[in-house]
């Protein structure tokens, strides 16, 4: 994924927290040196884990550690720090080809988990009891052949619409169920609120430009269950209905002048600063944004709530979520370890290894294990989030069913969303786009 960069699942992961942890998260290239978990001396069995090489990352999994191993002081589990990007998916093929992949391992859930070949590299976990109590969107993402694979780092997030409740309460306006009602809201700020954006824009940080495109997927599927099959083999394009109309909600967006004023130059931080003061009545974003205005703002944190993009149909209302990454088991473990292994496995997946990831970092929305309640404390925003997922109206976003994503996204939508290019050339160009890299894939029908 790449909303940082059409969403770069990586970069986006970077700025969750713990999620960090347990993938490839980390952009910056480091050394693979391993970090002892520390203080189990007495374990009769020690695992390696892979995790991300970020300094979040690492300090996330050494809290996930301590916990576990408070569990079981017969298991110590040392860290394998290894970078992110391109170099770390490189990593991961390589080792598991090699059969010399440390014993768990966090990667991806979704679209690059089908492409590590899950059924030869991975050992399945169909068979272990926690699995029922697994989120069933996140097993989808995780799943094989019919079989389970992975368990969920930390928590899941949810792309939409953040919104001031104060400007709401003021215009007696409430949350939109369709697209129309949406547009009607900015209208009602724009003529009786002149002091606030109906809509905040923040293309000095060129990612958050592609919110209206990337959180109306759910949308794109409510209207066409087989659209991301149909896209993967070049039978659906972005340039055609329904995918078409998260590009021209960004042109009928600019088109109607709802942007903050200063929209070209102001960054995510100012988007932040914006929507907590009430400057902006409604911030496309993901659900991570709301740990840091609780975080920066946190005094105006009540004040903020979420709903996911509206479609044409208030019937089929629905958020486009992120899940988290994955701890998997390779193959290539064996005898005691796989069985300790399997057993820090059934931890992650339980409520006590969901406490310890919000021990450490707030979640950006619901934990994806039955059981696994969020804090009471959590802001009202990411109950919203939650909200979603309790009902099953959630659709994973395009990058866990389709491997298909292109690096001009975030400018390209930045183009529309200024009024450079129409909604329409905008998909075009995306089309055009994603044709190279699915070539470079090998993807059929290409």
């Amino acid at each position: 994924m790449n909303p940082h960069g059409n969403l770069s699942r990586r970069q986006l992961l970077a700025g969750i927290g713990a999620t960090t942890a347990l993938g490839l998260a980390g952009c910056s290239a480091g050394s693979l040196g391993s970090s002892d978990s520390g203080g189990n001396s007495n374990a009769k069995v020690t695992l390696k884990w892979q995790v991300g090489n970020t300094e979040d990352g690492i300090a996330s999994a050494k809290n996930v550690v301590k916990h576990f191993t408070a569990k079981h002081p017969d298991i110590a589990i040392t860290l394998d720090p290894v970078p992110g990007g391109t170099e770390g998916d490189n990593l991961v093929k390589t080792r598991l080809s090699t059969g010399s992949m440390d014993d768990v391992f966090g990667y991806n859930s979704g679209s690059l988990f089908h492409a590590i070949d899950p059924v030869k590299n991975l050992v399945p976990i169909s068979d272990q009891s926690y699995v029922s109590q697994l989120e069933k969107t996140f097993v989808s993402v995780v799943t094989e052949q019919g079989k389970v694979y992975g368990v969920p780092a930390a928590s899941a997030q949810g792309g939409g619409i953040l919104y001031s409740k104060p400007v709401y309460e003021k215009l007696g306006l409430e949350v939109p169920k369709t697209w129309d009602d949406f547009i009607e809201n900015c209208k009602k700020v724009k003529s009786d609120a002149k002091e606030v954006a109906p809509i905040l824009q923040t293309y000095g940080t060129d990612w958050t430009a592609q919110l209206f495109v990337l959180a109306d997927y759910h949308n794109v599927q409510a209207q066409d269950a087989e659209w991301p099959t149909k896209y993967t083999k070049n039978q659906v394009h972005y340039a055609q209905e329904p995918a078409l109309a998260g590009w021209m909600h960004l042109q009928q967006t600019h088109d109607l002048k709802l942007f903050n004023s200063d929209f070209a130059s102001a960054t995510y931080d100012d988007g932040l600063k914006m929507i907590a003061n009430g400057q902006g009545a409604h911030y496309p974003m993901l659900s991570q944004a709301v740990s840091g205005i609780a975080a920066t703002y946190p005094n105006k944190i009540d004040d903020i709530g979420f709903f996911a993009q509206p479609g044409q149909d208030a019937a089929k209302v629905g958020l486009t979520g992120w899940l988290p990454n994955a701890v998997y088991i390779p193959t290539s473990t064996k005898g005691d370890k796989l069985e300790a292994a399997k057993k820090f496995l059934a931890f992650l997946a339980s409520p006590d290894g969901c406490a310890a990831f919000g021990d450490y970092s707030p979640p950006s929305g619901p934990y994806a294990v039955d059981g696994c309640a969020l804090p009471d404390a959590v802001p009202q925003a990411i109950k919203d989030v939650a909200a979603y997922f309790d009902d099953a109206k959630v659709t994973p976003a395009l990058e866990f069913v389709s491997p298909i994503k292109g690096p001009a996204m975030p400018a390209l939508c930045v183009e529309v969303g200024s009024g450079i290019k129409s909604g329409k050339q905008g998909a075009q160009l995306y089309d055009q786009d994603v044709k190279k890299q699915a070539q470079q894939l090998g993807l059929p029908g290409w």
